[in-house]
């Protein structure tokens, strides 16, 4: 059976009706079958009396005690009993006395009833034990993990379950509902009675809705309006378009800091006296969101008065460093500049060795002026030096891995521009948690200090498998597996292979990013990929031609400074390119060989037919002092790379590329602003023209809201209708992307937070611009075939065919084309999804545009 303790949510009556029960009758709880279907039995009913003692302590109300009998025990010595009640025979009792036996035994919480009769100086102590909890069960709960409810609960099986401790267990398991905003919450604990005096405790758990809030009412403004205010504030007014946030769910802790950033907002605007007067909660009355007050008193505005400068630093003199300040008198009050400035001084005595430098503004405030005298005191601390770099935590990564990003080492002078450095290159490895900051400790001398670094190390091997379908490859097959951290050393190993509609690859790489321990990288990959290109009758691909590559390519890289480095590379490979003979070729008219032909394929296509070698060396520059290489907020990212292919054999070119990225967090909430362009060139040499495999395509994925190589010159065939004339919808030509020999890109993206929540999902929605083009490749010879009716005398007949199309050159031009849009990145367990909806507001002739993006699985 359950016996019922009573309803969680009236937690002051549920206590004191059970001090009154397991007092004075024991257990009193609602009765629910077991999963034998028996009934267990009845508990005891009460003897009525009008005095509580006299219900358990019956007899005499005096004497000596000749001898004490216990009864009911079954896990514990009679002597346990006894030691409790603390009577020993000769000594005298009364009733007094024995009531205080009885309390002492409740008091133990080892017995849910207890009595004691006196029969002529015998004292016979009856007890009935607690139950041992065989197992804890909790029902209903579906919003909160039961891992972390579980956390929550102190009772445990094989322990001796006890209502105070079940009646704690309600009280946390409450607080942790209300902490994710289910106020509404209730939780009724039973108990199951087994065989043997042993229960299953049973939460049963009603989670209901969260508690939302309704209105967030301000009252004391004068200054601002209250949309001003709540626009401030962490807590949002529920509202149905807010189903992808959190903040809107009531949180009593969330209410404290929205008081404090009310003083924030009131204080960067001048507001030196402001204060929270009262911040009030109040239930609505159907008892499912909150009603929240502020109660303000803005107090007057101040302007800053003097601002000075005063330092107890023999390195830092006042008058050089007063411009370091940037508050300025007359400018209204800003505690926000306050804090910027204190920060500003403090790293400023960092990176001049004085790592415990203490920086304090001192106010003087004049009431009558409304003025903020400031002044900033710097005080007196020794130049400090790195006593000892200490590292916790890592249990793969081996401590030298971590020690050669640091950029200081033991004895250095202390900096604090290179201590945060070195946190970002950490947080830039990929290998440790994103908040991972570098602690500053005191050494054994004032003049020392100790650089802790507390790291939490994450998973590093990635092995993925995934199907899915995009729109540029339609049916998509992937298996990869990557391990960032061999053996704790840092190397990288990879392998991957892919399969789709229109490519298939399998590659594997390894690089050791510091060789026999110095600042040199190594690297190789060995790769194989077949592509077959396509182009397009309206929404139908058809493969073109393949291209068959095979080949490694050797690596090096090493740093130049702390933000700049260099690559150099080798590489070597086969390339085929082939054609459907059954499709592309016709027999020679004289020798009957099959050959390409151009009015089936384009002479451009059948130039590029063969076999061909690309050995190849190159180099790059590169700049990076990104904050972190994975997902970056702030800083900057540059190349300048070129290959120079036919050394010493094979084919001959020149490929420039150059890239370009910067990124800013905006507003300091989330938004994460992203600037970036590249642009490349390639130019034959030898006698050698550029082919078209080794050209440069621009479509999406690099610029959204055009198709696969829709951007660019290319060959549109138009057919002829039965009258002869041209047909000049899309969806009938075919459409062949011929690339260029040069091209150019630019975009800028803000990442949008749309909080935790989405976050959690992995969701990042974007807003971005792209501007491009490709161009610079010669005109090629297009071709003409006459219909059934000649509407172009400039066409003539060929092969006497009764069906005619019309070819055009279109696209190679270098104007920008221009698209605007919104994307969303979503890291999903099935793999990474990209989805675009973009629009093309520039285009010029030729141009192929689409709205609508995604791609599953893959990088491009």
């Amino acid at each position: 059976m359950k016996h019922q303790f009573g309803p969680s949510r009236f937690a002051p009556r549920l206590i004191s009706a059970f001090l009154v029960t397991s007092m004075l009758a024991g257990p009193a709880f609602a009765q629910r079958p077991r999963n034998d279907g028996t009934a267990p039995p009845p508990p005891p009913v009460p003897t009525q009396s009008s005095d509580p003692v006299a219900q358990i302590v019956t007899g005499a109300t005096t004497g000596v005690v000749r001898a004490v009998v216990v009864r009911g025990t079954e896990r514990l010595e009679p002597e346990t009993v006894r030691s409790y009640i603390n009577l020993s025979i000769g000594e005298r009792y009364d009733r007094d006395r024995l009531d205080q036996a009885v309390k002492a035994l409740y008091a133990s919480e080892l017995f849910a009833d207890a009595t004691i009769r006196d029969d002529n100086g015998t004292l016979i102590v009856e007890v009935k034990e607690n139950p041992v909890i065989n197992r804890i069960i909790i029902e209903g709960a579906k919003r909160v993990k039961e891992e972390k409810i579980r956390e929550e609960i102190r009772l445990a099986p094989r322990q001796i379950f006890t209502r105070s401790k079940a009646r704690a267990d309600v009280g946390r398991i409450l607080e942790l509902y209300r902490r994710s905003g289910r106020f509404a919450a209730s939780i009724e604990p039973k108990i199951v009675q087994l065989e043997q005096n042993r229960v299953d405790v049973v939460f049963e758990i009603q989670e209901g809705p969260k508690s939302k809030v309704r209105q967030i009412n301000i009252l004391g403004n004068e200054q601002f309006s209250e949309k001003e205010i709540r626009s401030s504030m962490a807590t949002k007014q529920a509202r149905t378009w807010r189903f992808f946030t959190s903040n809107d769910t009531y949180d009593p802790d969330r209410l404290a800091y929205d008081a404090q950033k009310l003083r924030q907002f009131y204080l960067t605007e001048g507001y030196a006296d402001f204060r929270v007067v009262s911040t009030v909660a109040e239930l609505t009355p159907d008892k499912k969101d909150f009603i929240v007050t502020y109660v303000l008193d803005e107090g007057q505005r101040y302007k800053f008065g003097k601002v000075e400068l005063d330092s107890q630093i023999r390195d830092i003199k006042p008058k050089e460093f007063q411009s370091l300040i940037q508050i300025k008198a007359g400018d209204w009050y800003n505690a926000q500049k306050i804090e910027d400035t204190v920060e500003g001084l403090t790293e400023t005595a960092g990176l001049l060795g004085y790592a415990f430098a203490d920086v304090r503004p001192q106010f003087d405030r004049d009431k009558d002026k409304r003025e903020m005298n400031v002044t900033f005191t710097i005080g007196e601390a020794p130049r400090v030096y790195v006593e000892r770099i200490q590292i916790n935590g890592n249990t793969i990564t081996l401590d030298n891995v971590i020690r050669r990003e640091f950029r200081l080492a033991e004895g250095d002078a202390f900096n604090s521009i290179k201590v945060r450095r070195t946190s970002d290159r950490l947080k830039g490895l990929g290998y440790f948690q994103e908040k991972l900051e570098i602690e500053q400790k005191p050494g054994t001398s004032p003049d020392k200090v100790i650089l802790e670094a507390n790291v939490q190390e994450k998973p590093t091997g990635e092995l993925q498998v995934s199907a899915g379908y995009s729109s540029i490859e339609r049916f998509i097959l992937s298996l990869s597996i990557r391990q960032r951290n061999f053996r704790g050393r840092g190397q990288e190993l990879r392998a991957s292979a892919n399969l789709s509609s229109f490519s298939r690859s399998i590659e594997a790489g390894f690089t050791e990013p510091y060789l026999f321990g110095r600042n040199l990288a190594l690297g190789f990959d060995v790769f194989r990929r077949d592509f077959r290109s396509f182009n397009q009758i309206g929404t139908t691909r058809n493969t073109t031609y393949t291209q068959v590559s095979t080949g490694f390519q050797v690596r090096t890289g090493f740093s130049i400074t702390e933000f700049w480095a260099a690559s150099l590379r080798y590489g070597l490979s086969r390339e085929e390119i082939g054609l459907d003979e059954a499709t592309f070729y016709t027999p020679d008219p004289v020798t009957g060989v099959p050959e390409c032909d151009p009015l089936l394929a384009g002479r451009y296509l059948c130039e590029a037919v063969g076999k061909r070698t690309i050995s190849s060396i190159g180099y790059s520059i590169l700049f990076n002092n990104l904050n972190n290489s994975l997902r970056p907020s702030a800083g900057q990212r540059f190349s300048f790379s070129q290959d120079l292919a036919g050394i010493p054999i094979g084919i001959k070119y020149l490929r420039t590329r150059v890239n370009y990225d910067w990124f800013h967090a905006l507003f300091g909430s989330g938004f994460i602003l992203n600037v970036g362009g590249e642009a490349g060139y390639i130019t034959g040499y030898g006698g050698y023209d550029i082919l078209l495999t080794d050209r440069f395509f621009l479509g999406q994925p690099q610029m959204r809201g055009f198709n696969i190589r829709g951007v660019g010159p290319r060959v549109l065939r138009k057919p002829f209708d039965a009258s002869g004339n041209v047909i000049e919808d899309r969806q009938f030509w075919t459409d062949d992307a011929l690339g260029g020999r040069a091209y150019y890109l630019a975009r800028m993206e803000v990442q949008i937070p749309l909080g935790s929540a989405v976050t959690e999902l992995g969701l990042r929605p974007s807003l971005f611009t792209d501007v491009g083009a490709v161009w610079n490749v010669e005109t090629p010879e297009t071709l003409c075939l006459n219909g059934p009716t000649t509407n172009y005398p400039e066409c003539a007949p060929y092969n006497g065919s009764s069906s005619g199309f019309r070819e055009e050159f279109l696209g190679n031009s270098a104007k920008p084309r221009l698209s605007v849009g919104i994307g969303v990145n979503w890291n999903s367990p099935f793999g990474p999804f990209r989805f675009d909806l973009a629009k093309a507001l520039l285009t010029v002739p030729g141009d192929n545009p689409q709205l609508f993006q995604f791609n599953v699985g893959t990088q491009f």
